[in-house]
């Protein structure tokens, strides 16, 4: 089942401002935080250009989002050493923007890496 509108719009404004605020922007010819929303899912990629042609970008997964109408909550998923997604520990949220945060912190590190 596809989102609301009003839910899409808020989303995408949400992971709209993450994607800019997370690369500063002198960084940007290396690196892009990119979305993309297909019915109830959202996943969030990190764009990189190809070591042996830079003007191919290679997409990877950070995060998946899933919408549940029937709870109207968002369950988290990071992707495994095997690039299969895997339910994160934290219960389904109401709200996107908790685990957009969990996310961004990755105290688990298996959103960005050990860094």
């Amino acid at each position: 089942m596809a989102l609301s509108e009003f839910t899409r719009k808020l989303v995408e404004k949400k992971l709209g401002h993450f994607c800019l605020e997370k690369i500063p922007e002198m960084h940007r010819h290396r690196v892009k935080l990119v979305f993309a929303i297909e019915n109830d899912t959202v996943t969030l990629f990190e764009e990189r250009p190809l070591y042996c042609d830079p003007l191919s970008w290679v997409r990877t997964g950070v995060a998946h989002f899933r919408f549940d109408e029937q709870t109207c909550e968002w369950a988290l998923y990071f992707p495994d050493r095997d690039l299969q997604w895997r339910l994160y520990y934290l219960n389904p949220k109401s709200d996107f923007e908790v685990l957009l945060r969990e996310v961004d912190e990755d105290p688990l590190q298996v959103f960005w890496g050990c860094g």
